[in-house]
């Protein structure tokens, strides 16, 4: 019976000065040896088998284990694969803590690691990539020198052999016990990261519970893509210090991975049973450019326009292009383009649901897509916002195509939105700002773009995703300086004459072609709706393969210049 019960007790990690944060986190226990093991999150005992065969997820209530680093080693690189680096690296003791030394040494018997973090090379599902990861059983995972140094060391050498790198991020932060030597690590490590980065090279971090700290300061948040397993505890202070400093007890669920996704921290959380293939594909798709295609350049420029069945007047145009039975961005995307990934947030404030983006292959070309997204329905519509962007969205969208030029990838945009979010929060985090922020920022952009107008074309709004090398407009999208009953409001002090006030805007995709605004109209047979988004799907992806053949023949300056002269003469 004595034996039963010591198979349940909670794993005491050592604690010398450790932060409050890490003592909290150390209550949770790690996978314990024997036939049975104790969910960390509802405490339900499980046969550990299981909980294996579930990636060391509770299969009861989805609750995850802290995994030790063979386990990770062994569940993300390509069997036989992994090779150490930098294992002999001795043990430094700046502040002559007391103890300190031994106690290293007795937690590299009792884990049989080194340090903290583990580091090597590796293949994932065939690409080579340096992978690294911490470890919380050592110290919390805490960051001293040899942590600092052997992240800075592997990340120098990935820059070296044009490797990308991918760290799983599991720590309480500085270690105390080295004190400023260990703050230093933080600069250390994202010194050589930023190197890494100018080099154009891809670096992810995957966050898992906990991330606190001085690490959570440095590298952990320094990724190109930043991903996070589901519940992560990831924060700069811990949750107890914080209550302890507000003296208020923390909303439910305040700093978990799901908190910093809404937040626009993070771009995405990823359970742990699909981690090696989403990383495998990230991988893929930051592979090649713009100018190494990977289709057939088309030969012959084509041209898609179909007979119209139906001649509609200006107005007619602007509620076709309001309609609820348009397909809306992700429609398109998700028909157009494979293996798309959705990335979020604009790592200052929020994510901003009226804006979807993310990389996708275009028959095996990888390209960055976004998209203004309207609802089908009014609770959608509530969490898309109408398809209005914030200031938020519109950094959001900068973000991802600033990715997109460091990592030489075409950039497609899909516009549909009355306008941009109109309000006090707007306002307050400064919507003009980040509309003209985006408009600067486009024309230096040192890759192709190509906007397409799939619905509604409001004003600024659309515009901030529409500084690109070619315009597109479905036949019954619109495209304004605002709407008609705003244009007959200001202008007639009549609201009632927006119909008179579409004749004269010339909105239409016609009068904008002719004006040379746009440079090509997808034709629409019948009002686009998804009975038929195949045959216009078809025509745009035949379109677009066009626009990258012949753009993957220019040199990035060609491509700016062209984008500056476009607008130049308007």
């Amino acid at each position: 019976m004595t034996k039963l019960k010591n198979l349940f007790k909670k794993t005491n990690y050592i604690a010398i000065g450790r932060a409050e944060e890490e003592k909290e986190a150390s209550k949770m226990p790690s996978v314990p040896e024997g036939l049975w093991v104790k969910c960390p999150k509802c405490g339900e005992t499980l046969y550990k088998e299981d909980v294996r065969e579930h990636f060391y997820v509770c299969p009861k209530c989805q609750g995850y284990f802290r995994i030790k680093t063979k386990t990770r080693i062994r569940m993300i690189a390509d069997p036989g694969t992994f090779e150490l680096w930098f294992e002999d690296m001795d043990i430094k003791n700046p502040l002559n803590y007391p103890g300190y030394e031994e106690k290293i040494k007795e937690l590299q018997e009792k884990t049989h690691l080194r340090e903290a973090v583990t580091i090597g090379k590796c293949k994932i599902d065939g690409t080579e990539a340096v992978l690294g990861v911490c470890d919380a059983r050592f110290l919390m995972g805490s960051m001293g020198y040899v942590v600092g140094e052997k992240i800075t060391r592997a990340v120098e050498r990935a820059t070296k052999l044009c490797l990308p790198v991918i760290l799983f991020c599991c720590s309480g932060g500085a270690r105390m016990q080295e004190g400023i030597v260990s703050l230093m690590q933080m600069a250390k490590t994202s010194a050589a990261l930023k190197r890494h980065s100018d080099a154009g090279l891809l670096y992810i971090p995957v966050l898992t519970d906990p991330t606190t700290g001085g690490v959570t300061a440095s590298f952990a948040m320094l990724g190109d893509i930043i991903l996070a397993e589901p519940g992560a505890l990831i924060g700069f202070a811990g949750p107890r210090v914080i209550e302890q400093t507000i003296g208020e007890k923390l909303p439910e669920g305040f700093q978990r991975a799901e908190f910093l996704l809404k937040k626009g921290m993070i771009d995405a959380i990823v359970e742990r049973e699909k981690i090696k293939s989403t990383i495998s594909t990230l991988l893929r798709l930051h592979k090649g450019s713009y100018k190494t295609l990977c289709f057939e350049r088309q030969k012959e420029k084509e041209e898609c326009d179909f007979p119209r069945s139906e001649q509609f007047c200006a107005w007619q145009h602007v509620e076709i292009s309001r309609s609820a039975e348009r397909p809306t961005s992700l429609q398109y995307i998700e028909r157009i383009f494979t293996d798309f990934i959705e990335l979020h947030g604009d790592r200052c404030f929020q994510d901003d649901g009226a804006v979807i983006g993310g990389i996708g292959f275009l028959d095996g070309q990888p390209v960055t897509v976004i998209g203004q997204q309207k609802g089908k329905n009014t609770k959608e519509n509530v969490i898309r916002n109408f398809g209005m962007m914030s200031p938020e969205g519109y950094r959001k969208a900068l973000r991802l195509m600033k990715e997109a030029e460091k990592f030489s990838r075409p950039i497609i945009n899909f516009v549909d939105t009355p306008g941009a979010a109109c309000g006090i929060g707007a306002e307050e985090r400064g919507q003009g700002e980040a509309i003209a922020h985006n408009l600067k920022e486009m024309f230096g952009l040192k890759v192709p773009v190509l906007t397409i107008l799939i619905g509604e074309g409001g004003s600024g709004g659309a515009l901030a995703l529409a500084v690109a090398n070619e315009v597109w407009m479905m036949e019954n999208a619109t495209y304004s300086i605002l709407s008609p009953e705003g244009f007959a409001s200001i202008l007639w002090k009549d609201g009632k004459r927006a119909k008179e006030a579409a004749e004269i805007m010339k909105i239409t995709a016609k009068d904008l072609k002719e004006l040379g605004i746009i440079e090509r109209v997808i034709a629409e047979r019948k009002p686009a709706d998804t009975d038929h988004i195949s045959e216009i799907t078809d025509q745009m992806k035949r379109a677009m393969k066009q626009f990258l053949s012949e753009a993957s023949k220019k040199t990035p300056r060609q491509l700016t210049e062209e984008r500056y002269e476009r607008f130049r003469k308007m």
